[in-house]
């Protein structure tokens, strides 16, 4: 089957924002649980944020969904009369 690059980029776009706003959280310490509070910030405010980290985490995991969901697509598991219900117009 053929996978158009377009769309492609779009479904890896979609799925590496999701895997960010999942990620994002993890570690995530505020700076009134750490005990050390910048003066002029909020206490909330995470004290260490370790955005690459979380970043390449974002990267890996969406390339891995990706390629799994590619995967099946080329095998031919999802069948196109689903895919055309999804695509097609809605009423």
């Amino acid at each position: 089957m053929h996978i158009n690059t377009g769309v492609a980029v779009a479904i890896y776009f979609i799925l590496w924002w999701l895997s960010l706003l999942i990620v994002l959280p993890w570690g995530a310490h505020s700076q009134n649980e750490s005990g050390e509070v910048t003066p002029g910030t909020d206490p909330g405010a995470p004290s260490i944020h370790r955005v690459k980290i979380k970043l390449i985490w974002a990267t890996v995991i969406a390339t891995v969904l990706f390629a799994i969901l590619c995967a099946v697509y080329a095998a031919g598991l999802i069948p196109p009369d689903v895919i055309a219900a999804i695509n097609g117009p809605h009423y």
